[in-house]
């Protein structure tokens, strides 16, 4: 039996303490973890990774925000609720159709709470927007919709017990202010409906995004298995409400068949691809942030291409609104960086639905 001299202190392999590594292996002292510089700024693949984040942000705020222009375009061809189902239905093949390609899981982990997402953020959301768009501006009714954020902070408080701190209130309360300008209720004239129905798709909006946050508490949960699912269940409703009141179906003619294209697939499928891969390389805050150009290219299309100018009252609504939100978004961006040491990846955070566009 042999013994070994070693210096007092000193470890074998064997008894090597936990965290301590040696030179050459994993973590040096005084370097930065790999893929972060010294001062703990993303560097090679990470970032790569964040500008391609950063490109498929953009790409989906573009594809969300133009689509208020081709959903108000698409009913001069169909019904609110025979264009509703149709998307929302076709959406739904085509993710099932890719889910096949993926091999990715079929059975969706919780049936129950699958469905509640499916009727808040499909049959709730989707078929409000395209009513409201029936007799609503574009680029109006998207700032109302993309008021979720705010309604999503308030029943995260009442449902999840999340806390609101103080500034946080007065961007919500600027916010609301703005929506007050927006419907005008001293206004006689006007699309009050219209204005209802944006607000109410907001809120389901914001009730499926909860669902779907209470649901992901599962890290098993596939997003794009929950997303075909949620589609599915949602367009039942829709489907069976264009058979009950739709008098005729749409006119197939060339524009309308390229604007069910673009909202089963670009809209409904490829963005919401675009959508989960930010947020699986960006934090949810500053992924947050850049949604918020969507109703901005609403409101500029529809001025643009659909000559909807807003009046006086809905311009400084419009303004009030998209400011509270980013607002919000400037705040929790703040958060995430005091609560994320430096050379730390950001969390993949399991979401909900984006707001429909």
């Amino acid at each position: 039996m042999t013994t070994e001299n070693r210096a007092p202190g000193s470890e074998s392999p064997q008894g090597r303490m936990p965290g301590s590594e040696s030179p050459g292996r994993g973590a040096v002292r005084g370097r930065a973890p790999r893929g972060f510089g010294s001062g703990g700024a993303p560097t090679g693949p990470r970032v790569r990774s964040s500008y391609l984040a950063w490109g498929a942000l953009a790409l989906a705020g573009v594809l969300y925000g133009y689509n208020w222009v081709v959903m108000k375009s698409a009913l001069r061809y169909s019904d609110p609720a025979t264009f509703a189902a149709l998307r929302v239905l076709l959406g739904a093949v085509f993710l099932f159709l890719l889910l096949a390609v993926l091999r990715r899981p079929l059975r969706p982990r919780n049936w129950p709470l699958t469905l509640l997402v499916g009727l808040f953020g499909m049959t709730g959301s989707t078929g409000l927007t395209i009513w409201a768009l029936e007799n609503g501006g574009a680029g109006k009714t998207s700032v109302l919709v993309y008021t979720m954020p705010v309604w999503l902070l308030l029943m995260s408080r009442v449902i999840l017990g999340e806390r609101i701190r103080g500034s946080q209130w007065l961007f919500v309360a600027v916010a609301l202010g703005g929506l007050v300008f927006v419907i005008s209720p001293w206004k006689a004239e006007g699309s009050t409906l219209s204005n209802l129905l944006g607000l109410a798709a907001g809120v389901c909006s914001a009730a499926s995004s909860v669902t779907a946050k209470i649901l992901c508490r599962d890290r098993r949960v596939d997003l794009l298995t929950l997303n075909a699912w949620q589609m599915l269940f949602g367009s039942v409703p829709l489907v069976v409400i264009a058979l009950v009141t739709a008098d005729a179906g749409p006119s197939w003619t060339g524009w309308f068949v390229v604007t069910l294209f673009y909202n089963a697939v670009l809209a409904s499928a490829v963005a919401l691809l675009l959508w989960f891969y930010t947020l699986r390389h960006l934090p949810a805050g500053t992924a947050g942030l850049g949604r918020l150009l969507a109703p901005v290219i609403g409101v500029t299309a529809s001025w643009i291409q659909l000559g909807e100018r807003p009046d006086s009252y809905e311009a400084v609504g419009m303004v009030l609104i998209i400011a509270g939100l980013v607002a919000l978004a400037l705040r929790q961006v703040a958060s995430e960086r005091r609560a994320v040491p430096p050379g730390t990846a950001p969390p993949v955070i399991p979401v909900g639905r984006p707001p429909d566009g």
